[in-house]
């Protein structure tokens, strides 16, 4: 009798995929874990979220390429390896950054940090106001300043090597003319810029040395160096304050981003080396997250 094939396996509909993989994150721990199936989807699918929506709507089948591709993203992220890694981008106010190993991760609450330097530096009365961001990482609140604010000249610098890699990196995806970038340490990084800036910007390290973070993201992937800030958060803030004082003409402004319990303390800290008009500002959740002040 002649031999019969078998029927090759149908391949799984895409709402199948979502769901499965929502419930293994969910098991996991991941938090959002339905969000994080539908951009891993998206990532493998080459669509974007709300496409992967409709697919699901309309009862679209994974690609056999797609589920291979899928299958190993899924183990990392049940794993905690931070979805930006594996999708190797972070979503930035309208940027889209990359991002991997070596990098802090940018976070939906440093978008309001990078709103009040874009702000501050929009209120200056030049036809181009200077703006300095320190310890850049990705160039996340540089780049948003640069391309958010054209008019501006923009200077950004990191001292991590493997995160310099990223901030080159970004700068060329992104193309803003109107930003320079420096390899530098806060302290000393331009000099030459001296009481010429009109806004300040940093989101320094500012955990406390033994405030070991919970989320396994953060503890094991974003690097220590852009983490802790010494026994009680601070160290990085009490030396920008100090540069930025070098650094801003009277009337500019350093914004600084922090924890949820830090406002009072980086107001001292501002207001005790001349600072005027410190002022901390909440996030969309209601959190204290960024301080700023004025140089007289």
């Amino acid at each position: 009798m002649p031999q019969t094939s078998s029927p090759s396996p149908v391949p799984a509909l895409v709402a199948t995929v979502v769901r499965d993989a929502a419930r293994r994150f969910a098991t996991a721990g991941v938090p959002e874990a339905q969000v994080d199936a539908e951009l891993l989807v998206a990532h493998v699918l080459a669509t974007s979220r709300g496409g992967v929506q409709a697919a699901a709507v309309r009862g679209d089948r994974m690609p056999e390429d797609a589920a291979a591709a899928l299958a190993s993203l899924i183990d990392r992220r049940c794993a905690r390896e931070p979805l930006q890694h594996l999708t190797g981008v972070a979503p930035f106010r309208s940027l889209e950054l990359a991002v991997g190993p070596g990098v802090f991760v940018p976070r939906p609450e440093t978008e309001m940090v990078a709103q009040l330097s874009i702000d501050a530096l929009r209120a200056m009365a030049s036809a181009s106001p200077i703006a300095v961001d320190l310890g850049t990482g990705s160039g996340a609140i540089a780049l948003a300043m640069a391309t958010e604010v054209p008019h501006a000249r923009v200077f950004a610098a990191e001292n991590s090597v493997d995160a310099f890699i990223w901030t080159t990196l970004n700068h060329r995806r992104v193309g803003a003319e109107n930003l320079t970038l420096a390899f530098a340490d806060l302290a000393v990084a331009f000099a030459e810029l001296d009481g010429t800036v009109s806004v300040v910007a940093s989101n320094p390290p500012y955990v406390p040395d033994d405030a070991i973070p919970r989320d396994p993201e953060v503890r094991l992937y974003d690097p220590p160096a852009a983490l802790y800030g010494g026994p009680d958060g601070l160290d990085a803030v009490r030396r920008l304050s100090l540069v930025g004082l070098r650094l801003a003409h009277p009337g500019g402004a350093i914004v600084l981003e922090h924890g949820e319990w830090q406002g009072a303390a980086i107001r001292d800290i501002l207001t005790d080396d001349g600072w005027r008009s410190a002022a901390t500002h909440t996030d969309l959740t209601m959190r204290d997250r960024a301080t700023t002040a004025v140089r007289p």
